[in-house]
């Protein structure tokens, strides 16, 4: 079982959001983190769902990654 930093048991909720670069998809990835840690608090750890591009005339224009993250429930 895993607790948080009181001492209680760990609850979480997770939601998915995207984040999308035209440099690659670690930058996407920041791009969400960063978005959604203004509204979100106690954000834990994150994980990429998915990874796709935008493919225009042979070449990547934009990159998008589907993340999951989770973060500590408020009490």
């Amino acid at each position: 079982m895993s607790y948080d930093r009181w001492g209680e048991v760990l609850v979480q909720k997770v939601i998915e959001i995207q984040g999308t670069s035209e440099e690659g998809f670690s930058r996407a990835a920041d791009n969400a983190i960063q978005v959604a840690a203004q509204t979100v608090r106690s954000i834990s750890y994150a994980r990429v769902a998915e990874m796709d591009c935008t493919v225009e005339n042979g070449r990547v224009v934009e990159y998008r990654v589907l993340m999951r993250i989770y973060f500590e429930v408020e009490r």
